[in-house]
């Protein structure tokens, strides 16, 4: 593998590259013992690309990607994911923004988690900052199941600032705060929502908790006193998705309502 390229390994991430961004893959590694259905249909993917598959022995792929799971397939990818700009994701949307926003998430596990559930409810975007962040290391885009290839990851240089840009956009910010008033399933929030959790442990640092617009905690009724990053993002996203479909359903209502 040369300097130039990084490893995407497993099915899910393969797969999702190949879909997602097909000319950023240089080459695919299969397990030449594997004859599948999950394999036939990676490779189609990859033959619609034009992308090159080699297949080797199991050993060839151990040695390739030690310690990984990479479960018979991996592919050299552009060592340096694309930049993408969340302006351009923002002007592109035809519906109120869906926002994913990670304090400084140090650990990769999490990460991928989180770009996972984002991927899952539909979310527009996940945004992080570059620096104290772990970022799209191999173990979390692993970790995210081919989420990491199919969700736009942002990163930037000041948090706060671009809290205070998606605010000015009227998109509403919310964090999460294990002190706050106001319970997650109580709260009220528009429709365009940008949400804000914490690092481990820390939670959100002092000046991204003041630049929200509205602070919700997670209720907590057993013996623990706070979740997992990723668990209160699955948590806080899909209480979020869940009533964005019932505005959806009720905006409907409405309007068959006045044209009857």
């Amino acid at each position: 593998m040369s300097a130039q390229s990084r490893l995407v390994f497993g099915f899910h991430s393969v797969l999702a590259k190949l879909r997602h961004d097909p000319g950023a893959v240089h080459e695919v590694y299969v397990d030449a013992d594997r004859h599948d259905a999950r394999l036939r249909d990676l490779l189609a993917h990859a033959e619609f690309a034009k992308v090159r598959v080699l297949p080797v022995a199991a050993a060839r792929l151990d040695a390739i990607a030690p310690g990984a799971r990479h479960q018979g397939v991996v592919a050299a990818v552009d060592a340096a994911p694309r930049h993408l700009r969340l302006d351009d994701i923002l002007d592109t949307l035809d519906e109120p923004a869906f926002l994913l926003v990670l304090d400084g998430v140090q650990d990769p596990h999490n990460l991928g988690a989180c770009l996972r559930v984002a991927d899952a409810v539909g979310a527009h975007a996940v945004i992080a900052p570059k620096d104290r962040a772990v970022g799209l290391t191999q173990t979390a885009v692993k970790v995210a199941s081919g989420a990491a290839e199919a969700v736009p990851y942002v990163t930037v240089t000041n948090l706060a600032r671009t809290l205070r840009e998606l605010k000015q956009r009227d998109i509403w910010v919310i964090g999460t705060d294990a002190g706050a008033r106001e319970d997650l399933y109580v709260a009220q929030w528009p429709a365009a929502c940008a949400w804000v959790l914490g690092a481990e442990g820390d939670g959100l640092r002092r000046l991204t908790r003041e630049t929200c617009d509205q602070l919700v905690s997670i209720p907590m009724l057993g013996s623990v006193a706070s979740l997992n990053v990723s668990v209160a993002t699955g948590v806080c996203l899909y209480e979020a998705r869940r009533r964005s479909g019932r505005r959806a359903e009720q905006a409907s209502n409405s309007s068959r309502c006045h044209n009857a």
